[in-house]
């Protein structure tokens, strides 16, 4: 299927389908430093879809764009907004709905989940704290979302190790930590991610 250009107020994004099937729908965003065609997220859509999931892989309009840079987080969080209520409109969202990304997607899911209907969040690689920049904790970005969640984080992530992500969710319900190796591109083993994404799928929403 070719992919589906939707209008948002920061330009066109871009979506990009892999249906498994009605299970349910998973909505996708990339990182500030690349696009849909990440390993990671390649993986976690091959082995979702082969599950049985309908998997939208959302191009923020700045890539489709060709810029370099991001933009602002919320314009991130606006046109995210705009794609998710596109899809929602149009039929093409089926089942349960679980919203994530990698990087600065999954800190846009996370921040705009509650405003989405979803019904948990996939975040991958999440950029705890920056490197050297302790006071720009983004620990609030997570204990805001009262959905199931989980996260694939690898375990010599600059951005904050698993057990830095573990800690910050202690004590809250559903939420899970999945450490796989690698830094935070989470290329050293992508099929290890997609295979803890779709565990984790299966276990919060059964079949």
């Amino acid at each position: 299927m070719s992919p589906l250009d939707i209008e948002t107020p920061h330009g066109p994004a871009r979506v990009h389908l892999t249906d498994g099937g009605a299970r349910g729908s998973l909505l996708l965003g990339h990182g500030a430093g690349g696009g849909v065609e990440s390993a990671d997220l390649a993986a976690v859509a091959r082995d979702a879809a082969e599950a049985g999931w309908r998997v939208l892989r959302v191009e923020q309009p700045w890539r489709v764009a060709g810029k370099r840079i991001a933009p602002a987080p919320a314009r991130l969080d606006e046109g995210w907004r705009a794609v998710l209520a596109h899809l929602s409109g149009s039929g093409h969202l089926v089942g349960p709905l679980v919203v994530g990304g990698r990087s600065a997607g999954a800190r846009v899911a996370c921040r705009t989940a509650a405003q989405t209907g979803a019904d948990g969040v996939l975040a991958l690689a999440f950029p705890l704290v920056p490197p050297g920049r302790p006071e720009k904790s983004r620990a609030g970005e997570l204990t805001a979302v009262g959905l199931p969640i989980v996260v694939v984080q690898g375990e010599t992530d600059a951005f904050g190790a698993p057990a830095d992500v573990a800690a910050v969710l202690t004590g809250r319900a559903h939420a899970s930590v999945y450490a796989v190796p690698g830094d935070h591109s989470l290329k050293r083993n992508p099929d290890l991610v997609g295979a803890a994404a779709a565990s984790w799928l299966a276990e919060v929403l059964p079949a």
